[in-house]
């Protein structure tokens, strides 16, 4: 089972070096690590040229491009993601392996994540416990980092790639696609660190966000479950009219 990884980033010189690391660290070798930069103004590339990785730059388009340009120029049949301010944990990707190997069946999985804090872990609020996904109880939220997850290549040939018109919420409506033809299997253990409360963090800095959570369910108003998400839709409709 070979892997690609994908890590795309933007003026994150200060971070970016120790995602990699956290790769290359890994109890399970990674063959591939793709670094796609979209559009760094600092030192990013300076910083990275002596790395063993496969680095694309490109004028900025947002992460959605950046990520859907990693898949396409992975080599191998398996792909991870992580962002370039997140840190994977030492048996992340083995826990992830071992799962498929014993599941063969199962083309995709994720794990639960460690949030810190000006270096404090933070405690999580109860409806952020993850739960195994499926797509009626994950129209409220998104369940899944994508720091967190893995992928069969086979899945986005399937149901296609980020949504690149989403600046925020690419994530939420590319697992609400995924989870009407498979399952996404959780791995209940945080094997990935995640570091909140600096600059830059677009799902913390973009104002409305559920309007954009609007604009993925509407892609599944023909589906089989046209009644729930029509009344998510107005649920969301419901907060944002508080909002403005």
């Amino acid at each position: 089972m070979k892997i690609s990884v994908i890590i795309p980033t933007y003026n994150r010189a200060r971070f970016v070096l120790k995602a990699i690391k956290s790769i290359q660290n890994q109890s399970l070798h990674v063959e591939q690590i793709i670094v796609v930069d979209d559009g760094s103004t600092d030192d990013t590339k300076e910083l990275l040229q002596n790395e063993n990785i496969l680095y694309i730059y490109q004028k900025n388009r947002g992460v959605s491009s950046a990520r859907n340009l990693g898949i396409k120029n992975a080599k191998h049949e398996w792909i991870a993601f992580l962002d370039s301010d997140d840190l994977w944990h030492k048996d992340k990707m083995e826990e992830q392996v071992a799962l498929h190997v014993d599941n063969p069946n199962i083309k995709a999985s994720f794990t639960d994540e460690r949030w810190i804090r000006n270096g404090k872990i933070v405690n999580k609020k109860k409806h952020l416990k993850k739960e195994e996904p499926t797509f009626l109880n994950s129209l409220r939220t998104c369940k899944i980092g994508v720091s967190t997850f893995f992928a069969h290549k086979s899945i986005f040939d399937e149901v296609g790639l980020f949504d690149e018109n989403l600046c925020v919420c690419e994530d939420y409506d590319l697992w609400l696609r995924i989870l009407l033809e498979y399952q996404i299997k959780l791995i209940d253990k945080e094997l990935i660190t995640k570091q909140a409360g600096h600059c830059n963090q677009l799902s913390f800095t973009t104002p409305l966000i559920d309007s954009y959570r609007i604009k993925a369910l509407k892609k599944h108003l023909n589906s089989k479950y046209k009644i729930d998400v029509i009344k998510e839709i107005e649920y969301k409709s419901k907060i944002l009219q508080k909002r403005v």
